[in-house]
């Protein structure tokens, strides 16, 4: 059957591969403000780039909500009604294709315990992990990770409520541990020519926005994001940098 769709749209070349929409951010009523949560954080982000000539509204590709006809051409009913608690893990739970490297606190995460199962790699952390340790069990078990399994590409949920004072996420990573983990992830990944795309996830701080621009900017001036970055072979500049859909 013929399927009609607003879901895809011409991209020209002048374009990042960035994609956003303003409606990210959530707002009701001005009672956003009094959320712990920064319920704006990815247009804050998007100021942020602006303000530092990164970047401007010519070159984000602004994003397109799927509707459930256009899910429903590759996906089954019953699987989309069962995408409620621990999305991922419990989607992939046996589909050997995809392998699952999930870092976290082992005290408050995952609740869930069948979805835990879908994780590969486990890397359980103690409350209070600061940068030292974080960065280098990150940085060991994405190794591990690739040579188990190299990827056709990476899909990178770049959290920040690994920051210190985060209620929720209960570790003590600096703004600069959050900068540099995502440098080593990117590094150890377009090293071996794997397209990656980057979410930026969860954070529940009012700073978390200025430290996600300062990790994009970072990785800007490395070249390892950017269309024209010399650190990036033809064949991979069309990597993605994505941020979320609305949590």
């Amino acid at each position: 059957m013929l399927h009609t769709t607003q879901l895809y749209q011409h991209v020209p070349e002048t374009r990042w591969p960035i994609v956003y929409s303003p409606r990210y951010n959530i707002t009701f009523m001005g009672l956003e403000k009094l959320h712990p949560f920064d319920a704006g954080k990815w247009g804050k982000v998007i100021n942020f780039l602006k303000e530092e000539k990164l970047l401007s509204d010519s070159m984000l590709v602004e994003a397109r909500e799927a509707s459930e006809e256009d899910l429903l051409v590759v996906h089954t009913r019953r699987y989309l009604n069962e995408l409620k608690g621990n999305g991922h893990e419990r989607d992939f739970m046996d589909d050997k294709r995809v392998y699952i490297m999930d870092v976290y606190n082992r005290h408050i995460y995952p609740g869930d315990r069948f979805a835990k199962q879908a994780i590969r790699r486990k890397v359980e952390l103690e409350w209070g992990t600061e940068d030292d340790e974080y960065l280098d069990k990150v940085e060991r078990n994405i190794q591990k990770s690739l040579q188990e399994h190299l990827p056709d590409v990476v899909v990178y949920n770049a959290g920040t409520d690994i920051l210190e004072g985060d209620r929720l996420g209960g570790l003590s990573i600096s703004p600069a541990g959050i900068v540099k983990r995502d440098e080593l992830v990117f590094r150890m990944v377009r090293g071996r020519h794997v397209p990656i795309l980057m979410v930026t996830s969860g954070g529940y701080q009012k700073r978390t926005a200025r430290i996600i621009a300062d990790s994009i900017l970072n990785l800007f001036g490395l070249g390892l994001i950017g269309p024209e970055s010399p650190s990036i072979s033809a064949q991979n500049s069309d990597t993605p940098l994505l941020p979320p859909a609305v949590p």
